[in-house]
């Protein structure tokens, strides 16, 4: 179980933890009994509006980050309209440098970012190795970092 503490699991990694517990002989039969639609401890997923995560998270003294949302190659982009409205609601920053985005589109996110009060990051967007992208290629500068801090109020500031 301590193994589950450390991240963020879903129910895949709830049943190989059944399975080393003994609880289970496979990831099967875990979904069968506890874990899958319809079992005893199936708790069914419910959508938050995006507006209502934002507040609560803000509200927690939380930050939040937008990320490549002009990533065009990934299908429908975010307006900048919408960046707007979610400003209102509590978004801290949004990711600019990003691979998906040429050097227009972030000069764009730029002056949008500071047309907002917006902290500006950037990610690689570092999925494994079997993508194009290097771990590191982008990344977020310190002082955005710092910026970042600065706006959450929360006990604790978490980074990782």
């Amino acid at each position: 179980w301590a193994g589950c503490r450390r991240t963020r699991p879903g129910r895949p990694h709830l049943a190989q933890a059944l399975i080393r517990a003994g609880v289970v002989r496979s990831v099967d039969e875990a979904f069968a009994k506890y874990l899958g639609t319809g079992s005893r401890y199936h708790s069914p997923r419910t959508d938050t509006p995006v507006e209502t995560a934002l507040d609560m998270i803000a509200d927690a003294g939380g930050v939040t980050v937008l990320a490549h949302p002009f990533a065009r190659s990934r299908g429908p982009i975010v307006t900048a309209s919408v960046i707007g409205d979610l400003a209102g609601h509590g978004l801290s920053g949004v990711e600019v440098d990003h691979p998906d985005h040429d050097e227009p589109t972030r000069a764009e996110l730029r002056a949008l970012a500071a047309d907002l009060s917006l902290v500006v990051t950037g990610s690689s967007d570092y999925h494994g190795t079997n993508k194009v992208v290097r771990l590191g290629q982008e990344t977020t500068a310190p002082e955005m970092l710092d910026a970042l801090v600065d706006k959450a109020s929360g006990s604790q500031v978490v980074v990782g």
